[in-house]
């Protein structure tokens, strides 16, 4: 299950020929990427067990398991911001629910993003990865 803001993003990856343009639209990705407040940069949003600084800050609109999943993102580094910017276009819009039944890892393997992040950045992915699955868990429970 993918939104269609990323199978935008997985047929724009087909085109390219090489890693380093890919590389390259993840960071364009992320400079398009509006910026997050500095407010909601805290140790509340911030993700634990990313090499770089990362915040995650949940917006849902709604209650329950139907409750529209959303979400605001930061970086002080623009591949990690790129790659929020792909975790954004595979969330946003989904209800919790739905959001907790996406298998993300088989979804950005389908990117080769697997394939060339470093351990460090695939660590720090699957910690973001985490931290929106459990804010969506929580929130398909109330």
């Amino acid at each position: 299950m993918a939104t269609e803001a990323f199978e935008d993003i997985a047929e724009t990856f087909d085109f390219f020929d090489d890693w380093e343009d890919r590389y390259r639209h993840v960071i364009e990705l992320g400079r398009a990427m509006p910026p997050m407040e500095e407010a909601l940069k805290t140790p509340h949003t911030k993700v634990e067990g990313c090499a770089s600084q990362v915040w995650i800050q949940p917006v849902l609109k709604g209650e329950g398991t139907s409750a529209e999943f959303d979400f605001k993102g930061d970086s002080d580094a623009m591949i990690v911001r790129g790659l929020i910017a792909v975790l954004h276009a595979l969330y946003s819009g989904l209800s919790v629910a739905q959001v907790t039944q996406v298998d993300a890892l088989a979804e950005l393997g389908r990117l080769g993003l697997d394939e060339h992040l470093s351990s460090q950045r695939s660590n720090g992915l699957r910690a973001m990865i985490m931290r929106i699955q459990a804010v969506a868990s929580e929130a398909a429970s109330r």
